[in-house]
């Protein structure tokens, strides 16, 4: 009886998500059937901007991966009591408006800012260039990677990593050999989302840094010029270029964790 009440819920519940799901996938239907196939083509400037986009946010994602892992394993392995001061410097940036977040940005590393100042004073500038829109995804993306891959790493069995050093191991050894391998999927999928966060970064790399401009900036500049019907190929050409890393991710993720649960 309580079995067939469970059942009932659930195929009610099933029933009570179609809205949100539809809602959800309305506007990439409708995307199907707006977009002009017989004249699929991109604007003047779009073909540069994919290359900026793509060249820089590779740059930025492995600065991101290089900056962010050992901030995630002591995060996931530090029992210190900085922890949570450090937890809120993560999570400023990333709730911080990205409007905002260029404005600072500017304040600090334009031509009159603090940093800026002293960078001019040697002959640097991050303002408008590569260097700042690689600077920009970052503030964009690496939180997103700190946290995701985060959970990856604490789910790494301490015994484990406990017995590698029993072994003889060093620390850096049973980082390299144990506990990288055994997260790796979750921090490849950590990977997965600061891709997708830096290369459609919009907000920060506006204001911050307009030139070069990559996909998200060229995509708003031709809606303004042309209107909505001219952006529809380099939509395509994003989203071409993100979901495709970060889905079979988490499909992937999804099969471990199915796999675990049923061994």
């Amino acid at each position: 009886m309580i079995s067939r009440k469970a059942e009932t819920f659930k195929l009610r519940a099933s029933g009570l998500a179609v809205p949100a799901l539809a809602l959800l996938m309305v506007p990439f239907v409708t995307l199907l059937f707006l977009t002009p196939w017989s004249d699929f083509h991109l604007a003047y400037g779009d073909s540069h901007a994919v290359v900026v986009s793509l060249g820089l946010s590779l740059v930025s994602v492995g600065l991101i991966v290089v900056l962010g892992l050992p901030v995630t394993f002591w995060l996931a392995k530090t029992s210190s009591r900085w922890r949570n001061i450090v937890e809120v410097l993560v999570l400023i940036p990333l709730l911080t408006p990205p409007l905002a977040m260029g404005i600072l940005l500017v304040s600090v590393y334009g031509p009159y800012g603090s940093v800026g100042e002293i960078l001019s004073a040697i002959g640097m500038t991050l303002n408008n260039n590569a260097p700042a829109f690689v600077l920009a995804q970052i503030y964009g993306a690496l939180p997103y990677f700190i946290l995701s891959a985060r959970g990856a790493l604490e789910a790494v069995p301490e015994d484990v990593e406990e017995a590698g050093k029993t072994l003889g191991a060093s620390p850096f050894q049973v980082f390299i050999r144990l506990t990288l391998p055994l997260a790796s999927r979750g921090i490849a999928a950590g990977v997965a989302i600061a891709w997708v966060r830096a290369i459609g970064e919009f907000g920060i790399v506006m204001v911050f840094c307009y030139f070069p401009q990559g996909i998200p900036v060229k995509m708003f500049i031709n809606l303004q010029n042309d209107g909505v019907t001219s952006v529809y190929s380099l939509l395509w050409i994003l989203l071409m270029v993100t979901l495709p890393l970060p889905l079979p991710m988490w499909l992937l993720l999804r099969t471990k964790k199915q796999t675990v649960h049923y061994s």
